[in-house]
């Protein structure tokens, strides 16, 4: 990754005069800051009282024609007064990279092929993404690959594969070695699929195979939108090798649009944790303290809410019910209702506060009586 990011700074540097690289060169990037602060905190400070921020910068430019660099660095520690007017280096250690990749694009008219460290997935997937979240007081440093994905395109369908190695952010010295497939299709104008299979393997496990595969069906148009998704784990000697213990998820969302209000409800239900790489994390506090994971057994979640939208602000109410997924424990519940303010395009504050009710199994396993959090933000993005 050194000898890339090097290559792309020499590119952007030393490339001809005449490529006019300077006129076609964007600054990028994100700031998000938090402040929170929670009612019964743990030991640990799961819920994470005080103030937390993350910055991301870099740039991306056209070297050539149809041939993009890009470069990100992020920086999400806390800064030390102790150490306020010392040298770079002193504040450059905690600095990451984040994104160092070329982009091919327009390959044969169709193909498109990124190589190098890169973000990928969709930020609410429960089974596949890497990148920054958002709207979390512990907002995890953005996780990214360093893969090749090769793209291919059409008015009908997008076929990606994905070849490449991701560091276990919550382990450090444990890296997957990650291979996927993922097809979307455009049934009709409103009905589209989506088709994937993903598979890693651990560098401290000895099982050869250990992925996950599934479907999304979804519908989206004028009125409003319902999608469903099913995936399935597997584990072990064999590609999509299943046992009595395969972990298994089904994940349905529906809205409906009407003209200021939008409700919506989601159900998921799961058996274990199909992926270890999924970002949906639903709750101020079950779902921003853990993963919707959150019981070992696997997990049975409703959720009923609503937005509102009134000119350049969004209020959104919801309630979540968290249990096991065989339903024999009590439900944690839990209250949010969450305020958004778009000043324009690239500035927003936003707000929140939530009360949970915990079941026995959250109630044990965070340490905490009932609960209710507090927070204010901003999202600044260029």
């Amino acid at each position: 990754m050194k000898k890339l990011l090097g290559l792309l700074l020499v590119m952007t540097l030393a490339w001809p005069v005449s490529a006019n690289v300077l006129n076609n060169v964007e600054l990028k990037g994100e700031i998000q800051t938090i402040a929170s602060d929670a009612l019964h905190d743990t030991a640990a400070g799961l819920y994470g009282s005080g103030t937390n921020y993350r910055v991301l910068a870099g740039l991306s430019a056209e070297l050539v024609e149809d041939v993009t660099a890009n470069v990100l660095f992020q920086y999400n520690s806390a800064w030390d007064g102790a150490t306020a007017g010392s040298n770079l280096d002193t504040y450059w250690n905690d600095v990451n990279l984040v994104e160092a990749n070329v982009v091919l694009s327009n390959l044969f008219d169709r193909f498109e092929v990124t190589v190098g460290r890169q973000f990928y997935g969709d930020e609410n997937s429960a089974v596949m993404y890497f990148g920054p979240d958002h709207y979390i007081f512990n907002m995890n440093a953005a996780p990214s690959l360093d893969a090749a994905k090769l793209v291919y395109s059409d008015d009908f369908k997008a076929i990606t594969l994905l070849a490449g190695r991701v560091n276990d952010i919550f382990t450090p010295g444990v890296t997957y070695d990650l291979y996927g497939i993922d097809a979307k299709f455009n049934l009709t104008d409103a009905l589209n699929l989506q088709v994937y299979g993903y598979d890693a393997k651990s560098s401290i496990e000895d099982v050869k195979h250990s992925g996950f595969y599934g479907a999304k069906l979804g519908y989206a148009a004028e009125m409003g939108a319902l999608s469903a998704e099913y995936a399935r784990g597997f584990d072990g000697d064999r590609l999509i090798k299943e046992s009595a213990d395969t972990p298994y998820m089904l994940k349905v969302d529906g809205s409906l649009n009407m003209d200021a209000w939008t409700p919506r409800a989601t159900f998921m239900y799961a058996k274990g944790e199909v992926s270890p790489f999924g970002n949906y994390r639903p709750g101020l506090l079950v779902g921003h303290v853990d993963s919707i994971y959150g019981y070992a057994a696997g997990v049975r979640m409703f959720n009923i809410g609503v937005d509102y939208t009134l000119n350049k602000w969004v209020f959104s109410l919801d309630g979540y019910s968290f249990q096991p997924r065989t339903g024999n424990e009590a439900a944690t519940l839990e209250a949010d209702l969450n305020v958004k303010y778009n000043h324009n395009d690239y500035v927003q504050l936003f707000a929140g506060i939530g009360y949970g009710k915990y079941g026995t199994s959250w109630k044990e396993g965070l340490n905490a009586k009932d609960n209710t959090i507090g927070q204010l933000g901003m999202l600044i993005k260029f």
